[in-house]
């Protein structure tokens, strides 16, 4: 993933909570907010002082863009487990869906990770300028709840691993709280501090899952005893949304870095620090759940994923635990993003929102989904496997909606020739919205018709599978929105000329 390092956050952002003025930073500038003495005090101490407002292109100095320890993580290995628990899929199917359907998810959302050094806008404000300031706070509404979703995730396996280290002596709730507080410290501090975690956390996080590859491989991956049910569509749903799931907010981390990189680098690197470490962990995850060994089953079947991993290292006795140890504190880079992240949604809610410090909805997301993990923490898997199928639905429209904006009417020589980045906040000179939101309105139809969730399934979805039907939710919101954006959007440029 490209590398999510915020280095002007020294003079340059004093400056800038000093009331010295700064290009495009719009109305969050100069506010009491900004000038309260308590605040500057904050930032003294190290407190993140920066919002949602637009990075100028003289205040961008960063060059570092290669992480990749938001994905070398427990989360994603539940990910993969999902393949053979819920969806029956055997281990050569499962690989093959994760590739497919990744490079798929990868791809897309690299195409957004290219908008952030362009603009120097955080992924939910550039989203104003295809769907209007409306549009832009529907999508900060979803993905507040998609932050807060992955949070959730998080803290209930984190908490879960955690209790399997030494089991009886730690409760769940207990280990769920403390993922959450070792969340929220650095987010709280800001990203200088998360950035130089993010950069190295991946080297030892990679030799464990080597480990683990290894210590599975040597309990044995019986293929021959996986039931095969072969539902490809509805965990593909779920491996595409994994991937997509980081559409919006990947301009998050790179809108410091200068304007003049090249696209295609930004494309590149994304594509790879994405690609690379999700497959590979989530292939892992699926080849665990082969073990046939009934010491396995059963630690999987009491403990979940967590359990299943201290069964895995169980060999290695003090070591194992201490492994084990290192892989319940890695979702802490997973979930340090998310709660970032939620914050800087909330700020893109609205003027009124943007005024509170960021540090303030941090910690409000976190209680959120604190409180949340302990309520579900008796319901994990199917947690996870709902809401990243639902997670592949909105950021599939999203993601086309966004792309069409840019090469059909914001490339040079387009219908609007490109981005007056100083009109970000200025609802009177963005677009209307209404092509965008009617567009995702189409997009959620397709997702409502093509779904085969447990809760529900759509008559297409059901059409296209036998029993349980076959999830066509994604393939379909992309299509619809992609279909009638276009149209839509010319008829918005006609009347209203933005």
């Amino acid at each position: 993933m490209v590398d999510k390092s915020f280095s002007d956050s020294g003079i340059k952002e004093k400056a800038s909570i000093e009331g010295v003025s700064e290009e495009g930073a719009g109305p969050y500038q100069h506010t009491t907010a900004d000038t309260e003495p308590g605040r500057a005090i904050l930032f003294e101490l190290g407190v993140e002082a920066r919002g949602v407002e637009r990075i100028p292109e003289d205040m961008r100095d960063v060059t570092h863009i290669w992480n990749k320890s938001v994905n070398m993580v427990l989360t994603t290995i539940s990910i993969g487990v999902l393949a053979q628990q819920l969806f029956t899929l055997t281990l050569p199917h499962a690989t093959a869906t994760i590739l497919c359907f990744g490079a798929v998810g990868t791809a897309l959302t690299s195409f957004i990770a290219t908008l952030g050094p362009k603009t120097g806008l955080r992924t939910m404000v550039i989203t104003r300028f295809s769907s209007g300031y409306v549009g832009g706070t529907i999508y900060a509404i979803l993905n507040i709840l998609t932050q807060l979703g992955f949070a959730v995730t998080c803290v209930i396996l984190g908490g879960q691993t955690l209790a399997s280290v030494n089991p009886g002596t730690l409760p769940l709730i207990a280990g769920i709280v403390i993922i959450g507080v070792l969340s929220l410290i650095p987010c709280f501090i800001g990203y200088e501090m998360i950035h130089y975690y993010e950069r190295y956390a991946w080297m030892p996080l990679f030799v464990v899952m080597l480990f683990l590859w290894g210590l599975g491989a040597k309990a044995g991956f019986d293929l021959s005893t996986e039931i095969a049910h072969e539902d490809v569509g509805c965990f593909g749903g779920i491996v595409f949304g994994s991937f997509t799931g980081w559409g919006p907010v990947v301009a998050d981390y790179n809108c410091k870095m200068p304007a003049d990189i090249p696209a295609k680098k930004i494309f590149f690197m994304t594509f790879v620090g994405l690609y690379i470490p999700i497959c590979f962990v989530e292939i892992l995850g699926a080849a665990l759940t082969s073990i046939s060994d009934p010491a396995y089953v059963d630690a999987f079947a009491n403990g979940g994923t967590g359990g299943l991993v201290a069964q895995v290292l169980s060999p290695w006795k003090g070591g194992g635990k201490f492994i084990l140890l290192l892989i319940a504190l890695s979702v802490l880079t997973n979930n340090i993003a998310n709660t970032y992240s939620a914050g800087l949604s909330i700020q893109a809610l609205g003027r009124p929102f943007a005024m509170v410090p960021r540090f303030f909805w941090t910690f409000f997301g976190f209680v959120v989904y604190t409180v949340a993990g302990i309520a579900g923490r008796q319901h994990f898997s199917d947690i996870l496997s709902n809401f990243l199928s639902i997670l592949g639905y909105w950021t599939a429209w999203f993601i086309i909606i966004v792309l069409e904006e840019h090469f059909l009417f914001r490339r040079p020589g387009g219908r609007l020739g490109g981005y007056n980045l100083d009109d970000w906040d200025s609802p009177s000179r963005l677009p209307l919205g209404v092509a965008g939101v009617l567009a995702a309105g189409f997009g959620a139809a397709g997702a409502v018709v093509g779904m085969a969730e447990v809760w529900y399934i759509g008559p297409l979805g059901r059409m296209a599978g036998a029993e349980f039907g076959a999830d066509l939710g994604f393939e379909l919101a992309f299509g619809f929105a992609a279909v009638t954006y276009p149209p839509l959007r010319w008829i918005e440029i006609r009347l209203t000329g933005r």
